[in-house]
């Protein structure tokens, strides 16, 4: 699977006239970082795992959340209508509800741990690798759903936005745990642009 912090074009000619906040560049999913925590952080990160699958479970149940690694990756698919207005960058009010608990969820790490997600909409390609630059529906529902999180308060660089090769009617959403003693800070993860802008620091 390519990280959205590949598309460059789709970065800037897009993604960057449709926000006025900033977003981090995540680390990408096959970081090969190995994961090591004291009990108390384990712990936590399960913690966080089965919250957020209890938030999808009370909140869209068409989703489907998976945890990949233990303590460190999962992620929720679902229908993008089940989220957005058909046809529009409108999200459904059904929804708003969600947004709240996985901000208070990022919000929520404790100390030495770092809570993060990406939230990615398929797209198709148009030729070849070429995924497109214009202002298009999925590009809008990414800025949208960025700007409703900063409205929410998501603390600043936990979130990453955008589109990436796949089925442009679902949604993916990766949730991340970082031991910030053996990762690196998302603004020094790896020498490349951000997918979509990043949120001020206080």
């Amino acid at each position: 699977m390519v990280s959205i912090s590949t598309f460059e074009d789709v970065k800037s000619n897009a993604v960057m006239n449709s926000l006025s906040s900033t977003f981090a560049t995540l680390l990408p999913r096959n970081d090969p970082t190995e994961f090591t925590a004291k009990d108390g952080d384990v712990f936590a990160a399960q913690q966080f795992q089965d919250q957020v699958s209890d938030i999808f479970s009370a909140a869209m149940q068409v989703a489907k959340v998976e945890i990949v690694q233990p303590g460190e990756r999962m992620r929720a698919s679902f229908p993008i209508d089940s989220m957005f207005a058909n046809d529009t960058a409108e999200l459904r009010p059904v929804s708003i509800p969600l947004l709240d608990r996985i901000v208070a969820a990022l919000s929520g790490s404790p100390p030495g741990l770092r809570f993060e997600m990406e939230f990615v909409i398929g797209a198709t390609y148009l030729k070849g690798n070429a995924l497109p630059t214009e202002q298009t529906l999925a590009l809008s529902r990414a800025g949208n759903f960025a700007r409703e999180m900063a409205v929410r308060g998501v603390p600043p660089g936990l979130i990453a936005v955008g589109v990436e090769p796949g089925d442009p009617r679902r949604v993916t959403i990766w949730f991340y745990i970082r031991n910030l003693e053996t990762e690196p800070a998302i603004s020094q993860a790896r020498p490349v642009q951000p997918a979509a802008p990043r949120l001020p620091a206080n």
